[in-house]
């Protein structure tokens, strides 16, 4: 498993560059934007220290951020998405959001907290019970 990425939600793409970068000291790694999901992300990290990211998110279509939800998620990636799933639900984890498409799942934490696992390499191919098995709860 290797450490990937920190998300937060912002409100404002020229004020949050403004403080990461210009008074924080972090710089801009790369840059998404998705016309079809309406939404901008911004990686930054730490001069010298890439491995450790924090992934600004922007969403086009203004909402309010509360009950913490300007925090998005912690991000790791993992060898086996199938295999690291199987092994949480065995132990008793709950999968929110299954890895149906063989890239991407999510669980929380005890205290709620949003957890994306993530495929190392490209996408495993799709295989049952996780491509047809239902999100549960929130993520």
């Amino acid at each position: 498993m290797r450490y990937l990425h920190t998300m937060v939600r912002v409100t404002d793409i020229d004020q949050s560059l403004d403080f990461y970068c210009q008074k924080l000291g972090l710089v801009e790694i790369r840059r998404k934007e998705s016309q079809a999901g309406r939404f901008t992300l911004i990686f930054l990290a730490a001069p010298g220290d890439e491995a450790a990211q924090i992934e600004l998110t922007y969403n086009w279509d203004p909402e309010p951020y509360d009950e913490g939800r300007n925090f998005g998620h912690l991000a790791y990636e993992v060898d086996n998405i199938y295999e690291t799933c199987q092994k949480l639900m065995d132990e008793g984890v709950l999968i929110n959001r299954p890895p149906r498409d063989g890239r991407m799942a999510f669980i929380r934490s005890p205290d709620n907290i949003s957890i994306e696992l993530l495929q190392k390499g490209p996408s495993l191919q799709k295989q049952e019970p996780w491509a047809s098995m239902e999100n549960s709860g929130k993520w």
